[in-house]
């Protein structure tokens, strides 16, 4: 049974969708604030969070980034409808997903089954009981384990939609991908998400592997084309 938890401040959203999704075969923990949220992970880590931006005490922005940063468990945002600046916020910060209120329960669990597939397949790859460690550019990156390492072999954290997209870039150097290519491949054609989100994950790609992030030589963006993975890529 796969564990989720749930936090808002609202606690009838809560006792609904602890309820909808006990009956899709999920062990829900609920919190009302960051404090509450910390106690439940401490008890039993969750495979994904759900998190509300507005809540008392401290925001679900700091909570993503620091859960982002110690834990790296896939997170998914729920902001207000008119709160584009949350979004881009949540995704910079280290979010995986988001969702905007008010929304139908139905959707939110197709959000944590396709975070949860994403994150299981690369784990389990199909066919293979392990998958090469991936060279580019003197980076190394293990895909079994999910891990990045810098040229100085410092390992640098990735959230799993950077793997993703990561993952996507090291298997397709040298070509160039649109925004609408790159959503498909890290999400999947039915992924509703908007253009600016992938631009959003290379900006933060970049000031992790680039030299210089606002002259990258990494990830190139092609004018009116995409990006391109421009370092020649070996697997070991």
């Amino acid at each position: 049974m796969s564990s989720l938890l749930i936090v808002d401040d609202d606690v009838e959203i809560l006792a609904l969708l602890k309820k909808f999704f006990a009956q899709h075969s999920y062990d829900v923990a609920v919190a009302t604030d960051g404090e509450a949220m910390w106690a439940a992970i401490a008890q039993q880590r969750p495979d994904v969070i759900v998190l509300d931006v507005m809540l008392p005490g401290q925001s679900g922005l700091t909570l993503c980034q620091r859960v982002h940063n110690e834990l790296a468990i896939p997170i998914i945002m729920l902001t207000a409808m008119a709160e584009l600046s949350d979004r881009i916020i949540g995704l910079e910060l280290g979010a995986d997903d988001y969702l905007s209120k008010p929304f139908d329960a139905r959707e939110l669990l197709a959000r944590v089954r396709a975070v949860q597939r994403r994150t299981g397949e690369t784990l389990k790859p199909k066919g293979e009981t392990q998958r090469p460690v991936i060279v580019f550019a003197e980076w190394q990156l293990d895909v079994t384990r999910r891990e990045l390492r810098s040229p100085e072999g410092v390992m640098i954290p990735l959230s799993s939609g950077e793997f993703e997209l990561l993952l996507v870039f090291v298997d397709h150097p040298g070509r160039i991908l649109s925004r609408e290519q790159l959503l498909d491949l890290c999400h999947g054609n039915a992924h509703d998400a908007f253009d600016r989100s992938i631009d959003v994950q290379v900006s933060r790609l970049r000031r992790k592997i680039e030299p210089d992030s606002k002259r990258p030589d990494i990830i190139r963006t092609v004018r009116n084309g995409g990006y391109q993975f421009s370092p020649k890529v070996s697997r070991r």
